[in-house]
């Protein structure tokens, strides 16, 4: 019985369909990046952001995004969790972790009414919605077909199904300690709530 999830998802150009290392990807959309190689959908659940891979050839498929990849400064991270918390409120998630890194979010979502795919779009489009309202989108100086800014974010998310209360609290601090991997501090989010076993 799935008891909560891990997701993680990206920021644009930080982890491309055909990445060496692999990708949950089935096609790649673009010629430009198509030209460095077909989609490398992997189904393992394990990251793969250390595998050896060429990363000359990551690099360089970057330089062909029709925009440039998304970093995440301090203030874009405290817009981006507000957004969360917007969505929070609207829907009763119980985030049960959260790490806002300048190219990748992790959270700990616990199962509710809405499947994990459907909670991280609303994630991502409040987030967007109050990186607009602070004028501080990071892809405002560029304008689609409709007219507005790109989505700051990757199309998809990687998710894992979390079945035992020992995965969730592994997760749990899988995703707090994820900052300090990058050597930043662990983040404390007002909306992340404790797990609590019900069982």
């Amino acid at each position: 019985m799935i008891l909560a999830y891990h997701a993680i998802f990206t920021t644009y150009g930080f982890w491309l369909p055909n990445d060496p290392r692999g990708s949950w990807s089935d096609f790649v959309g673009s010629w430009e990046i198509y030209h460095f190689g077909k989609a490398t959908k992997t189904t393992t659940r394990r990251s793969v952001a250390a595998a050896a891979h060429d990363s000359q050839l990551r690099v360089a498929t970057k330089k062909v995004l029709k925009y440039p990849p998304v970093q995440f400064n301090g203030r874009q991270a405290l817009a981006v969790s507000k957004g969360f918390t917007a969505a929070i409120e609207e829907s009763g998630y119980q985030i049960l972790a959260c790490s806002i890194l300048p190219d990748h979010v992790h959270v700990v979502v616990r199962r509710c009414h809405r499947l994990i795919e459907k909670i991280v779009r609303h994630l991502k489009s409040k987030a967007t919605a109050q990186l607009n309202r602070e004028n501080l989108h990071p892809l405002a100086d560029y304008t689609t077909d409709r007219g507005s800014p790109p989505t700051p974010w990757a199309e998809k998310c990687w998710k894992c199904y979390l079945n035992t209360s020992s995965d969730i609290l592994r997760a749990i601090r899988y995703v707090e300690t994820n900052p300090v991997k990058e050597g930043k501090r662990r983040q404390r989010w007002s909306f992340v709530v404790p797990w609590q076993d019900e069982g």
